[in-house]
């Protein structure tokens, strides 16, 4: 039996808030006009900074979700049922993350788009947590400690050995599998540095569990996470002058001279302490279901913004076009229509898939697209019995 525990509101506020943020930030890089795009202008800059909080925020709270539903559950290793769902999961959001890439005019000429190959953030979300669950099925058998720990070690390394990896090409590797490491071919996001966004969330969730339930907790960790947060923005590059001042070790400096990691890490720890105290306020049903639609949301607005599939989305037609005034009424009326499509769709899940199905059934399809359709769903059968 799983040990019931009150849901963390706070979390899916972060969950809903990080892609609220990621579907008016694509809106704009992609739309905004370049003569708009001022870096002395305060108002884009300060959009781009709180921008750029995005991704670590959404990493990070993603280790977090995880990895405290999967510490919750009272069996360990194998036997405890969040593994098979994390991966059941993990390959989903993986499969999503190639699929949306797909251009169906390459594939019907013969060919697959180069950028199909690319790692944009579901695939390396996806990688990150079957990371995250083979580390835990290893350390699950000595101790709760040790997984704390080691999470928490291996994303403190990742940042520190930025400079490193940062400038690898990996020619050795086939393509496909370095482009999970670097971006020199075309990858947006990599597993290095962004799984140890989601190592430090992990960590963050098994202290929570570990001492979620003492009295004085809450305060405390907004307290604490403030000050971390406080101190990772402001004062993490002058500590790494001065480990490397101490030690000679060439690595504190370069990781100080391009800060970026530690930094961001700093803005999440202040974000979730404002969630955190503003914790009370996060019981609304649109909240939670926004911040449980994630992937949903993210696939709807890939298709929207830029087209997937077949190219025609917003970005083909408006690309860095837009005035500030479009901009501000577009993102706003993009984020609602995008939302609340999703959530239309899964309040009326069964009636519209029934509806659906009727009409295929009273369609007359072409040969060829029911030759399609039907290696499709043979595909995915065998892809769920192989899974099974």
């Amino acid at each position: 039996m799983t040990k019931r525990t009150s849901r963390l509101h706070f979390l899916d506020a972060i969950r809903a808030f990080a892609i609220l943020m990621m579907l008016q930030g694509h809106f704009v890089h992609s739309l905004l006009g370049d003569v708009y795009r001022d870096k002395n202008n305060i108002v884009y800059m300060t959009w781009e900074y709180f921008r750029g909080m995005t991704a670590p925020t959404f990493f990070t709270i993603t280790g977090f979700i995880f990895t405290y539903l999967l510490l919750k559950q009272n069996t360990k290793g194998i036997d405890n049922p969040r593994v098979l769902k994390g991966v059941k999961r993990a390959v989903k959001v993986i499969f999503w993350g190639y699929l949306l890439r797909l251009s169906f005019y390459e594939v019907f000429t013969g060919r697959v788009n180069p950028s199909f190959f690319y790692v944009d953030v579901l695939q390396c979300i996806g990688t990150s947590l079957l990371l995250l669950i083979g580390i835990y099925l290893v350390l699950c058998r000595i101790n709760e400690t040790w997984f704390q720990n080691v999470v928490l070690g291996i994303g403190v390394v990742i940042f520190l050995l930025q400079p490193m990896y940062g400038s690898c090409i990996l020619e050795f590797l086939p393509q496909t599998v370095a482009n999970y490491f670097t971006n020199r071919n075309g990858s947006i996001f990599t597993l290095l540095p962004w799984f140890g966004y989601v190592c430090i969330g992990s960590f963050m969730a098994s202290l929570f569990l570990k001492y979620g339930k003492q009295k004085m907790f809450y305060p405390y960790a907004i307290i604490l996470l403030l000050f971390v947060g406080v101190l990772l923005v402001f004062y993490s590059s002058a500590t790494l002058m001065i480990m490397y001042s101490v030690t000679d070790i060439g690595i504190f400096k370069s990781v100080a001279y391009n800060n970026f990691l530690f930094i961001r890490l700093g803005n999440v720890c202040i974000l979730f302490s404002v969630f955190i105290l503003m914790k009370n306020y996060f019981t609304n049903q649109m909240i939670t279901k926004i911040g449980g639609r994630t992937l949903s949301i993210y696939i709807v607005h890939f298709f929207v913004l830029y087209g997937s599939w077949f190219g025609l989305g917003l970005s083909r037609f408006f690309y860095h076009s837009l005035t500030p005034g479009q901009i501000f009424i577009g993102a706003l009326l993009f984020v609602i229509v995008i939302c609340a499509t999703v959530l239309y769709y899964y309040k009326y899940e069964e009636e519209l898939k029934f509806k659906t199905q009727y009409m295929l059934k009273k369609t007359i399809l072409p040969e060829a697209f029911v030759l399609f359709k039907n290696t499709i769903i043979r595909t995915y059968r065998n892809i769920r019995y192989i899974r099974r």
